[in-house]
């Protein structure tokens, strides 16, 4: 039962879990007791730190892949998930969540150079120095590896390659007038079909964060509703006139020429992040991934982008001994920092709580076996002492003396 509980609430949230439960039993005519919220949200809690607390073998291929998360607030929490590389998989195939294992979770207000560098010592004493540290290329993440290298000199840095590519994205279209009023228009145009007839071409919303990182689906728009500004025979028109489709959208007409070259600047990166997912960094790699990027480019700009992502990898590549393959991606971080802020549900926003506790139980499934021993070596007041030492007084915390306050006057 607990192990079912954890497992659902690792994919529908903790009350989920418990109306799931009261569902499948009551469909089953079984009469059962169901666990409440918060008797799931205990179980999730403890397998949590028993994940960040389960020995680990102190060895010289650890490989470190490190961020920090914040949702509102000074507070971040550091995060520090690794994997052995003779763990990693095979070529052609991407990392799983259940490949990595967490290292540590860290809350904190302060995360300077200097304070990162005292996690990294830490961690380097207790699971040895890592080969290699990969970021998304944060300064603060980054630097502190050099005090690594006091003892281990072939202690190396990555950096994630999605990342870059978006930097040298964002170099191309950051200053550029014409992405500029792109932008512009498509959020007018948003603001004025949403909640009309054409209310199924509503562009995408921005990103407010990183966006550099997702036009993706704001260039697959426009490329779709160029489309249909021309096909008059497309069923996505057949509620909508061609004075209406023309009055809203025809002014995507005159970006026709700029967005073909987004797109393919787009689809350079694409065709790079898929590559790095799948074949990591090795030696020869940037070889391999020049002859997919350049593939099909027309526009010069495009080349010149791939340019620029080969070379990246080759100047990553000069740090590798023969023989060696290391990932080069942060994605499986981030979409783990996804599925937290799943199990959060509408408190994703609200600041971190005692739920950070959780997070080292949602990179793989429960099994009976993994629940019986993490239940052997953790109770609850090994959680509330994690959440006392790690989280003190939360934003949670702060609000419910705020509201008090408020209803007290």
């Amino acid at each position: 039962m607990v192990c079912l509980a954890v497992n659902l609430a690792r994919v529908v949230g903790l009350r989920g879990a418990h109306r799931a439960l009261k569902v499948f039993f009551e469909w089953l005519n079984v009469e059962q007791d169901i666990p409440h919220p918060t008797s799931i949200r205990n179980w999730l809690l403890r397998m949590g730190v028993a994940a960040m607390r389960e020995p680990r073998e102190h060895s010289e291929d650890w490989i470190w892949m490190v961020d920090h998360s914040n949702q509102i607030g000074p507070e971040k929490a550091l995060v520090v998930l690794a994997i052995r590389a003779d763990d990693l998989p095979p070529p052609g195939k991407t990392l799983k969540h259940e490949d990595l294992q967490v290292l540590t979770v860290c809350p904190g207000i302060s995360w300077k150079r200097e304070d990162v560098a005292v996690v990294y010592t830490e961690l380097a004493k207790q699971y040895g120095n890592p080969r290699a540290v990969l970021t998304d290329g944060a300064v603060e993440l980054r630097e502190p590896v050099e005090s690594l290298k006091n003892s281990r000199s072939d202690t190396i840095t990555l950096q994630d390659f999605k990342h870059k590519a978006a930097n040298f994205l964002k170099a191309l279209l950051g200053n550029n007038e014409r992405f500029a009023e792109l932008n512009t228009l498509i959020g007018k145009t948003r603001s004025a079909i949403q909640q009309t007839e054409l209310a199924h071409l509503t562009p995408p919303s921005p990103k407010s964060k990183a966006r550099f990182m997702n036009l993706q689906a704001t260039l697959d728009w426009a490329a779709v509703s160029l489309w249909l500004l021309d096909h008059p025979e497309a069923k996505s028109r057949q509620f909508v006139t061609a004075e209406r489709l023309e009055e809203k959208l025809g002014w995507l007409r005159s970006f026709a020429g700029e967005l073909a070259l987004w797109r393919e600047c787009q689809e350079v990166i694409s065709r790079g992040v898929t590559f790095v997912n799948e074949q990591g960094l090795f030696c020869g790699a940037a070889r391999r991934l020049r002859t997919t990027l350049f593939a099909n480019l027309t526009h010069g700009v495009s080349r010149g982008l791939a340019k620029q992502l080969v070379q990246f990898v080759v100047t990553a590549e000069r740090q590798l001994k023969p023989g060696e393959r290391l990932p080069m991606s942060t994605e499986i971080l981030e979409s783990t920092f996804s599925l937290y802020k799943q199990l959060e549900r509408q408190h994703s926003k609200g600041g971190f709580t005692s739920l950070l506790a959780g997070f080292g139980a949602l990179l793989r499934k429960s099994t009976p076996e993994s629940v019986r021993q993490a239940f052997s070596t953790t109770t609850l007041i090994d959680v509330k002492r994690w959440v006392k030492d790690n989280l003190g007084d939360t934003l949670r915390v702060g609000r419910k003396i705020t509201s008090s306050f408020a209803f007290a006057l």
